[in-house]
């Protein structure tokens, strides 16, 4: 039996911000395997499971414009949050017209896009629960068919929703842009973070978790042949 599947997705902005860009978000070109996992995980998602991207298909000509929100520089302390769920003083909220920050932005617009991926084990396991895989296939084909999810699927940034996703049996390769035609490399870009913790709590206590926040970030040089970006060919190539 197989565990893959594939789906489309449309939306009209996307942005998979580049690394190197310290202050204005600026989108890759296509999107990222670490992108695609988090949209993934929004659909279906538990830590005896991991979401794998074998393939990439761009279906529409890259498009990019330029916009300028008003961002804030700060965030609710979580601390803070905590301390008044507990009966505390202390107060959990910003005010923007104190932290406000007005940035450009350089993003995608107008975006289709094809995803082949599968899932794996992680060897976190639930012991009195169903770990099978034919468990985790049969909730995910479910959430793709019915085009359920427990929150919005997002295309990079939180604000840019996914619009559709659909469950497809293949492909249909004569839908890509004519734009698209031909070898065109992407040059290094970012693949995922790969967090130290490896998804399992520092204090082993998954009621009240502790995670790490330091990652290493793992990055690919991938070519699009025709529209179609093999991501599973360039795995072993990535580099930390």
């Amino acid at each position: 039996m197989s565990y893959g599947f594939k789906i489309t997705v449309e939306g009209d902005y996307a942005c998979f911000t580049r690394p190197e860009m310290k202050v204005e978000r600026v989108s890759y070109d296509v999107p990222t395997p670490g992108a695609l996992e988090g949209m993934l995980k929004s659909i279906y998602w538990k830590p005896s499971i991991r979401w794998v991207i074998d393939k990439i298909i761009v279906y529409k000509p890259t498009n990019f414009i330029n916009i300028r929100r008003n961002e804030v520089s700060t965030k609710v302390s979580y601390s803070n949050v905590k301390n008044q769920m507990a009966g505390g003083d202390k107060e959990p909220t910003i005010f923007t017209k104190e932290c406000i920050s007005q940035r450009a932005g350089m993003i995608l617009k107008d975006i289709k896009y094809g995803i082949e991926f599968h899932f794996e084990q992680t060897g976190i396991k639930n012991e009195k629960a169903d770990e099978s895989d034919e468990k985790h296939y049969n909730i995910m084909f479910r959430r793709l068919k019915n085009g359920q999810c427990f929150r919005q699927p997002c295309l990079g940034c939180r604000e840019f929703s996914v619009n559709k996703f659909v469950m497809v049996d293949k492909f249909d390769i004569k839908e890509i842009s004519k734009t698209l035609t031909g070898d065109i490399d992407l040059g290094y870009m970012l693949y995922s973070l790969r967090f130290k913790d490896d998804g399992v709590p520092l204090n082993g206590d998954w009621d009240e978790p502790k995670f790490s926040d330091e990652a290493n970030a793992i990055y690919y040089r991938p070519h699009m042949i025709n529209g179609i970006i093999d991501v599973a060919k360039y795995r072993e190539e990535m580099k930390c």
